[in-house]
């Protein structure tokens, strides 16, 4: 692993946690029947696919990089009904990826994950790819979610790591 690999992965993170704050501040201001509401998505409401953001990063992705723990659980389980709890867990489960990268080696980086999918079936696959496809999988469904707000008439804030990025260079230029 490079440090310029190390530095992406960091920089994944910390687009993870900022975009996934950015998303629930849109959010706030969604009446509850619109962010319950049914509305084409593949975990139908905005409600179930942040329910699935929170158990995949929680529940299965997490304990497979840091502890080797495979968990089965259904992609659809609801782990939190209530909107304001399910917010606090999708921030807290987002910070543990630069925690966890703090503590990692270069060795285990560079090496393969070794986990069993919520199928039953034993998975082999490099390390950090698969960290990346756990950020870009987050990236897809916030994706989902901007896609279902704009449809349902309200605005959101960009998501973009462009965005990130320019408001952490903004900040190193400022005295």
């Amino acid at each position: 692993m490079t440090i310029a690999a190390r530095s992406l992965l960091d920089q994944m993170a910390r687009h993870h946690v900022w975009a996934t704050e950015r998303l629930l501040s849109s959010l706030e201001a969604l009446p509850e029947d619109d962010y319950r509401r049914p509305c084409g998505l593949f975990f139908g409401s905005i409600h179930g696919t942040l329910n699935h953001l929170l158990l995949t990063d929680r529940e299965i992705w997490f304990p497979r990089f840091a502890s080797g723990r495979s968990p089965s659980l259904p992609l659809d389980a609801e782990l939190e009904r209530d909107r304001r709890r399910l917010a606090s867990g999708l921030i807290e489960a987002a910070a543990q990826w630069s925690d966890y990268l703090e503590g990692v080696s270069e060795g285990d980086l560079a090496g393969d994950l070794h986990y069993v999918m919520t199928t039953g079936q034993p998975r082999t696959l490099p390390t950090a790819a698969t960290l990346l496809h756990v950020f870009n999988h987050a990236t897809h469904h916030r994706g989902q979610i901007t896609a279902a707000i704009s449809l349902l008439g309200y605005e959101f804030l960009p998501l973009d790591l462009a965005y990130l990025l320019i408001s952490e260079r903004a900040a190193q230029l400022t005295p």
